[in-house]
This record gives C-alpha cells, structure tokens and sequence, in this order.
C-alpha cells in the first residue's frame, strides 16, 4: 500500500501525488525564470524576490501586470526604502563589479576603510532631496544638511548608497530626474584625509557608484538628489 503524506492541513496525499505536483512546481518555476540555479543567488536579491513573490501569489500562473513602482516622489522629496544583507564594503565591490557596475577608485577607497561599517537585515526608509528644491546658489552640502535638520532627517548608513546603486536602474534615476544620488552619510575620509561621500551615478559610461568630496561650500547640480535616513517612528 503506498504511504500517504498528511499537509499541513491534515490532509491526506499518496506520496506519488506529492512528488508529481513537486516536479510540476519546478516545471513551472523554471518556465517563469526561476530555476533552482537562480536560487544559488542571494535571496536577498530584489528583483528575485519580487518576482518569487509574483509567482507565489499567483500559485504558479504567469500572468502580465504592470510594474510595481520602487519609488514615489511628492513635492519634490523622492521616497524609497532598501534593506541592507551584512554585505562588507570589499564585497560591495565585487558584488557590483560582478554585475557589472563600475566602481571608482576613490569609492573603492571609502568601502575598504574601517569607518564604513555595513548592517544586517536593516531596512531604511530614504527621503531624496531633489536639487531642484533649492536655489542654484543655495544648492551647497552645508544648506543641503540645514534643510534636512529642518525636515527632521538623518544621517543615512554609507552603505545606503550601495543598496540604492544596486536597486535601481539608470532609467529609473532618469524617471526621476536625476543624474546621481548622493548618500549623505557620515564622511568617510580617503587614504590622505579628505572627507568624501559615496553616490549613486548614471551616465554615458554605464553604471556607477562614485565618491566625491564633502566640502560645506560644494555647489551641486540641480539634478541631483540627496539621500537622508527618515527618522525611527518608536
């Protein structure tokens, strides 16, 4: 007689039903992209989960629906979240090398420093100041800061800049109007002292995590964006 197998509903299945309906579930998997191959990369991938959870929720149908949006933008202030996985700055680098991002010198020199210090498992909601908020001679890091003082807002891990590289596209920071997000984090200083800040850039030589000085006078672009951590609601 062939052993039944209780789920955990208490029903009860023969067990060459179950091992059928797991060979279909692969079948399906790998029709939708997700083959167990893909599970060897780090489920802490974005765009992965966002797609296993399509799947998941649809029990297994591929269907066409219209693309979440990872960002919202309202009076001139960008908002998105991103969650860090314990990644260390030299991993950073060839995770992003990996896929083909490029990462300067000067960046590479802030992720290798002891002072950048990456978290685990810690989701931060983003506010991006949008360049355009502020006059062109106004546009400086030190009135920048003011202005997210007065907003209430807070010095971002350095690693924000890393996760943010890494979620978003250069079409999206396009659709956002914007050439480069800067992480306004703590500054980091580089291998002679100078104080620098990790940013998340876009142009025409592809996909790039840089890092530029942070000096109270720097006048910036308009179509930057400034990225600060929103304040814990306890």
């Amino acid at each position: 007689m062939e052993n039944l197998i209780a789920n955990p509903e208490g029903n009860k299945m023969k067990a060459s039903k179950v091992l059928g309906t797991v060979y279909e579930c692969q079948r399906r998997l790998e029709e939708a992209g997700l083959s167990f191959k893909a599970w060897q990369w780090p489920i802490d991938d974005a765009d992965f989960r966002v797609r296993l959870a399509e799947f998941w929720m649809s029990r297994g149908k591929l269907s066409i629906s219209e693309p979440v949006c990872k960002w919202r933008e309202k009076d001139g202030v960008i908002y998105l979240s991103v969650t860090s996985y314990g990644t260390t700055g030299p991993q950073w680098i060839s995770r992003l090398e990996s896929k083909d991002f490029r990462v300067s010198d000067y960046a590479k020199q802030l992720l290798r420093s002891d002072d950048f210090k990456p978290t685990n498992g810690v989701t931060t909601e983003v506010a991006v100041l949008k360049g355009e908020l502020f006059n062109d001679n106004d546009r400086i890091t030190k009135k920048i800061r003011a202005e997210a003082n007065k907003r209430k807002l807070e010095k971002p891990n350095a690693e924000v800049a890393c996760l943010i590289r890494e979620k978003f596209t250069d079409e999206e920071l396009e659709a956002m109007g914007l050439w480069y997000i800067v992480a306004m984090h703590e500054p980091i200083e580089d291998s002679v002292g100078s104080p620098y800040l990790l940013r998340a850039n876009r142009d025409d030589e592809g996909r790039w995590l840089y890092a530029y000085y942070d000096l109270s006078a720097y006048g910036w672009r308009r179509d930057s964006g400034f990225a600060f951590a929103m304040a814990q609601v306890s």
